[in-house]
Parts: C-alpha cells; sequence; structure tokens
C-alpha cells in the first residue's frame, strides 16, 4: 500500500504548525522557524544530490530512497533545530526522529549506514544554522525589571485602554482583554477613524482622572501611544496585537496576559526613546530606522520565513533585493557614502548581521548602526558570499558601529524612510539621536 508523500514545502508548514501548537511562546515560534528552514534546507540538499547521481547511474538510482532520506534527514534536522532552539521541544521532537530513523531501517529502505549517514546529515544542517542565525534564549531585556513605581490597577481599573482593529493580529484582542481586565475603559478604533484622534482622547482622560493609557496593536500603534505617553507624562501599557509585535516582546510582554498581569501588580520601567529630526520636525522610533534597499529587504524575508524559516527566508530575500535595487548617495556626519542600506536600531540588536532579533536592553543610549557599502568592486557578490559563508562580520562590504546621534545628509533624493514599519516623506537633512528613558511602560516580573 502506497501512502501519499505530501511536498517538502507542505511538510515543512506541517512541521512548523506541529511546533508552534506545542506552546505559544515566542522561542516556540523561533524553534519552529529554524527547524522548517533546516528542514528545507536539508531537502533541497538531498533533492540537488539526487539530480547529480541520477546522471551518473540513472539504472541504479531509486527514487524510494531517495524520499526515505528525505524523511530521515528532514525529521532528524528539524527536530535538532527545533531542540537547540528550544531544548524542553527535545522531549517531543527527538523520539519522533528516531522513530523515522527506526521505520526506514524496517521497511529495508536503506542500510543502517545510510541512515545513520541521513541523520548525521540532517543533524549538521541544524547546527549550521547557528552560525547565520546564533541561538536566543527568551528572557526580558535587561531593562525590562521593575524599576519605577507606576499604578497598580487591579482588574485594570483605572486603565484606558485603545484597540487599533487595524492593527492586523490573529486574535480578537478586544474581546480577550475584556476578560483579563473587566474593570478598564476599552476603546476601540474601528476602521476609518483616526488612531491619533481616538489616543488624544484615551490620554486627556487619563491625566484627568489618573491611572494609565494603554495601547492594543502593533509597532506602529504603539509607536503613535508612547509620543503620546512621553508628552503627557503618562505610563503606558503595550499589549501585543498586531502582525508584528517586536517592541512588546523586547519588553518581555509576548502575550495579552502576561501585559495584564504587569498592570495589575504595577510594575514599571523606563526605556530610550530613537528621534529624527529634519525640517523642524520631530519624530521617534521604537524600533528601527532605516534607508535605502533594508525596508525591501524585511518583507522580503517575512513574505518567506514561514514556509522557509527566517535566515533561509533571508539569504533569499537578499539575493532578490541587491539583484533588483539601486545604491544611495548620502552624506554621514560630513561624510559622502554610496551604501545599498542603512539601518540604525532604537537600543544595540543581538545577534549581528542581517537578522537583528532582539535587544538585551532597551535603555542603553545608543543607536545600533549597519551599512552595506556599494562602492567596493563587486559588492553585491562579496556581499552575497560572506552572508552565506558566516563571514559578514569580516567583510569590508558591511559594516556596523554604535552611536549616540547620527546627521544624515541628502535623504530627500535617496527616497523615503522606515520607522518602525512606517514609511515616511524624507526631509534633505536628518537627525538621529535617543531620549534616554524617557519612556515609562509596565513591565513583566523578573525571572
Amino acid at each position: 500500500m502506497r501512502t501519499h508523500e505530501p511536498p517538502p514545502g507542505e511538510r515543512a508548514k506541517l512541521a512548523s504548525r506541529a511546533a508552534k501548537g506545542l506552546t505559544g511562546s515566542r522561542s516556540a515560534r523561533r524553534a519552529a522557524l529554524r527547524g522548517t528552514g533546516s528542514l528545507a534546507l536539508a531537502s533541497a540538499a538531498i533533492q540537488a544530490a539526487t539530480k547529480v547521481l541520477d546522471r551518473r547511474r540513472p539504472l541504479r538510482h531509486s527514487s524510494s530512497r531517495v524520499v526515505s532520506s528525505h524523511r530521515t534527514a528532514g525529521a532528524a534536522a528539524f527536530a535538532t533545530a527545533a531542540t537547540l532552539e528550544m531544548p524542553r521541544l527535545g522531549f517531543a521532537l527527538l523520539p519522533v526522529a528516531v522513530g523515522t530513523a527506526v521505520s526506514r531501517l524496517r521497511a529495508g529502505a536503506h542500510t543502517p549506514g545510510r541512515v545513520l549517514v541521513d541523520v548525521a546529515f540532517g543533524v549538521g544542517v541544524a547546527a549550521a544554522t547557528c552560525r547565520w542565525w546564533p541561538l536566543h534564549r527568551d528572557a526580558p531585556a535587561d531593562s525590562a525589571r521593575p524599576k519605577l513605581p507606576v499604578p497598580a490597577l487591579p482588574s485594570g481599573e483605572g486603565l484606558v485602554v485603545v484597540v487599533n482593529s487595524d492593527a492586523g493580529g490573529e486574535a480578537p484582542a478586544e474581546v480577550e482583554l475584556r476578560a483579563l481586565l473587566p474593570k478598564a475603559d476599552i476603546r476601540l478604533c474601528e476602521a476609518g477613524e483616526d488612531l491619533h484622534t481616538v489616543l488624544r482622547r484615551a490620554a486627556a482622560q487619563v491625566q484627568a482622572r489618573g491611572g494609565a493609557l494603554g495601547v492594543v496593536g502593533g509597532d506602529g500603534t504603539v509607536n503613535a501611544a508612547a509620543v503620546l505617553a512621553v508628552d503627557n507624562r503618562l505610563p503606558l501599557a503595550v499589549f501585543p496585537g498586531g502582525t508584528l509585535n517586536h517592541f512588546a516582546a523586547d519588553l518581555g510582554l509576548p502575550t495579552l496576559q502576561e501585559a495584564a498581569e504587569a498592570v495589575e501588580a504595577g510594575r514599571g520601567g523606563t526605556v530610550d526613546l530613537g528621534r529624527i529630526t529634519g525640517d523642524g520636525t520631530c519624530t521617534y522610533f521604537l524600533n528601527t530606522f532605516s534607508i535605502g534597499a533594508y525596508p525591501e529587504l524585511v518583507r522580503a524575508r517575512e513574505a518567506r520565513e514561514t514556509s522557509l524559516g527566517k535566515w533561509p527566508a533571508l539569504a533569499v530575500g537578499l539575493l532578490r533585493v541587491l539583484a533588483d535595487g539601486a545604491p544611495i548617495d548620502i552624506t554621514l556626519d560630513g561624510r559622502p557614502r554610496r551604501l545599498w542600506l542603512l539601518f540604525a536600531g532604537n537600543s544595540r540588536y543581538d545577534p549581528p548581521g542581517f537578522a537583528p532579533t532582539y535587544r538585551p536592553t532597551l535603555d542603553d543610549g545608543l543607536l545600533d548602526l549597519r551599512l552595506v557599502d556599494a562602492k567596493h568592486p563587486f559588492a553585491r557578490t562579496r556581499l552575497v558570499a560572506a552572508f552565506l559563508t558566516g563571514t559578514l562580520a569580516r567583510s569590508r562590504v558591511y559594516q556596523e558601529a554604535t552611536a549616540t546621534r547620527l546627521r544624515i545628509d541628502g535623504v530627500s533624493e535617496a527616497g523615503d524612510y522606515t520607522r518602525d514599519g512606517e514609511v515616511s516623506p524624507a526631509a534633505d537633512t536628518l537627525v538621529l539621536d535617543k531620549r534616554s528613558r524617557a519612556l515609562t511602560v509596565y513591565l513583566p516580573a523578573p525571572e
């Protein structure tokens, strides 16, 4: 009896969903992405090797053996990669990988030696991902510790929360939040309503009565609320409710429940705001600022990372963006530069390279700068080669630095800039700096 064998892409999605289903934590999502990427890479490598073998010995090569190698190596790669990222998943995944290898032996699909080779190959692929995408253990940032008294609001009494219905979250956050904080004043910003107007009214009420301002949405929504909170000297409760919730995750609040617990307990602290000044105007960023090809690189990665995993998706996105994009000419602190991209983070990000993922601290007073220089010969080729070989830190094309202030001239000719996922028109001259520990936020309990 023949069983239906799903294609590699579908197997990757099924495996990813299985890992995510074990727990909703951020580390589980990273485990699923690393496992999926490792599985996809192992399958692609075996497929490529198969084509070469088919040309050399077509009569002796068996497609059933290839499928078997896919299964064995893929299971080993996924289980190992997910376990490296989140060790407790190993209790569930490693026995499955071992069972897959044993079933191949019992079915006579391969000799014991060949099965061991497939397993070793899968494990090796998983371990190799750590070179491009370093492991990270979940913990709130160093600044995400109770350092400042904020109002404790049992059941949310005194909390005014604005829920952005256009934020793109996966679940009805309003319903869950009403159950978690039944005494909170929850206001839904409907589609078509002006978010800033709704937030201003909520901030005015908090100022008049006391309490705290809350916001449910993605990073762009939180950015708008943060500016109002700083201007009105209000504590801000951040509830993740968007497609991407990088700021909430770096605070150590990946779920609505954890954020609600912080509000009820009254745990707080301060974090930095990145500031952008130009043409007499001032805007802020909680996470990142970028010009050049970086916004396109992020979009290209995010469009593929669910099926490929983060770092394989990043590699594909990098190739695509560099092939289609064009460098920009700007001046940094008086020095003319020709760049493919410029990235600035609000506080230092880890890991190094093109996949900044998390921040060890949110109040270090620094800008994390990452640049790709376009003036060197064969800059694109050298950049891709350095990324794929894990030697990006030593490449002359790629540069990393930290600063407290950066002046950028000629930005308007380069096009728009992006802050916290929102695109804004650029003045000719922009100055980036920090408002250190300007924003008061609710934070989780220390571990």
